[in-house]
């Protein structure tokens, strides 16, 4: 049974029976029915369902976002921002994607030569549970505006975000089989990578999860775009304004209960600021309200799983161990849910726990630098590169971005994932991008055209 247990009260809220193996080949084969008559539409009628699935999520937000707070405990005032975001992504695509594709006209000995960007077919979403609909949306809108059909292998213990996603397509009438939940156990889910029916996978996870998956795509020649673990470093130097780092870098590290790749995980403070900005931080870490997700007032709620809050505080404690100081938080609270109190860890330095793994929850981490050569040197001491943020002068900020080895960087801003600009990491943080006209073109055949006779 996939099983959804609210991490709040830690009971189990829903139950659902897996496919049957004979019902993953109806799926299968719907898929590519779907497809065969998918790319045949124009953009236009792409881009009509696209936006009629972004009104319906609209519509529907009031019973959409609960089920996101109640199966993997996002504060309610998230989940609706979630469910809005997720359908500007569907609405972004359907008004870029024909510009996104459109035909490159290149210069040959051909009387005519160019590169059409043509659909491949099913393409598999293997997604994890701390983003439900973004992470569903951000793989699906590019994949179907591209002319593909998807499916989409949601983790085990949100069913009902799964149901609730497929819904949207269903309720907005979109053709049968276009958009498809596999309600599966993860080790099914190798079966349906390797079916010759399945033209691409997208996966969203952990390092390890996705070199398995990047291993078996390419056993079977197959693209595959993977959005992995990350160890975000914000960089925060001496000519920063610190009282606009410190309420940017908080809200970045306790979204979703700290719970996300791209937030700020290793906060790299210049010395000469060290103390103050610790100060800043520490007021404004210790205001947040930590609860039950599903008030409105809510600022952090519960770890997804015990197994995940078990393993954060065993990094917690670790961390302590070697060196590092905890300034509050740090301890396990009393009381039914899988609640972790907001955390900020100082003196922390490379080779600590905190410093080289990722640490999903509410727990910030301070890492002093002497200066921005340091700083750097510590940005880049890790396996990850995923994200990063630099808080300093902006033409100097530009200037150290093109030094971070990371997929995308943010100057005096807060890092974030938007439907307009690619995003995806290095190294152990992935290959491929998503979103923007990068993402788009990860799941089409680039066909290129010779049209002769030669030129004279």
């Amino acid at each position: 049974m996939l099983k959804a247990v609210n991490p709040a009260t830690g009971e189990t809220v829903r139950s659902v029976t897996p496919d049957s193996d004979q019902a993953v080949e109806t799926k299968l084969a719907a898929a590519v029915d779907a497809y065969q008559d998918w790319k045949q539409k124009t953009y236009a009628e792409r881009g009509a369902l696209l936006k009629a699935v972004a009104a319906y999520m609209r519509d529907n937000i009031d019973t959409l976002a609960p089920v996101m707070t109640e199966e993997m405990g996002k504060p309610a005032k998230e989940a609706i921002g979630e469910v809005q975001k997720s359908a500007w992504c569907a609405e972004h695509y359907a008004d870029h994607a024909e510009a996104y594709l459109t035909r490159q006209d290149l210069e040959s000995d051909a009387t005519l030569s160019y590169v059409q960007h043509l659909p491949i077919g099913p393409i598999l979403g293997i997604l994890p549970w701390n983003a439900p609909f973004w992470l569903a949306f951000r793989f699906s809108a590019p994949a179907l505006m591209a002319g593909n059909s998807c499916l989409m292998k949601h983790d085990p213990n949100i069913p009902g975000c799964a149901e609730a996603i497929e819904s949207c397509f269903t309720g907005a009438g979109a053709p049968d089989g276009l958009f498809q939940a596999l309600m599966l156990e993860t080790p099914r889910v190798e079966a349906v990578l390797r079916d010759k029916r399945v033209r691409g996978v997208s996966f969203t996870g952990s390092s390890k999860g996705g070199a398995a998956v990047a291993a078996i795509a390419g056993s079977e020649i197959k693209p595959a775009v993977l959005e992995l673990g990350g160890s975000d470093p914000s960089i925060v130097l001496a000519d920063a304004d610190l009282d606009k780092a410190a309420d940017t870098l908080t809200l970045s590290r306790i979204i979703n209960a700290g719970q996300s790749c791209i937030a700020a995980k290793r906060i790299i403070v210049e010395e000469a600021v060290y103390e103050p900005m610790k100060a800043r931080l520490a007021e404004r870490l210790k205001a947040l309200k930590v609860g039950d997700p599903a008030k409105p007032d809510t600022d952090v709620g519960p770890i997804a799983r015990e197994n995940l809050r078990r393993e954060l505080h065993r990094q917690v404690q670790t961390t302590i161990t070697e060196g590092a100081t905890c300034e509050f938080g740090g301890e396990l609270p009393d009381g039914d849910g899988f609640f972790y109190p907001v955390t900020l860890l100082t003196d922390v330095k490379p080779g600590m726990c905190a410093f080289t793994e990722e640490t999903f929850g509410p727990v910030a981490v301070m890492v002093c630098a002497r200066d921005e050569a340091h700083a750097l040197e510590l940005a880049n001491d890790t396996e990850y590169g995923l994200a990063a943020s630099v808080w300093t002068d902006t033409a100097r900020g530009q200037e150290m971005a093109a030094k971070i080895d990371a997929g995308q960087v943010s100057v005096n801003g807060i890092v974030k994932t938007d439907p307009r600009l690619p995003s995806g990491g290095t190294k152990s943080s992935g290959l491929g991008r998503e979103l923007g006209p990068h993402g788009i073109m990860e799941f089409v055949n680039a066909q290129q055209v010779w049209v002769g006779p030669v030129k004279s």
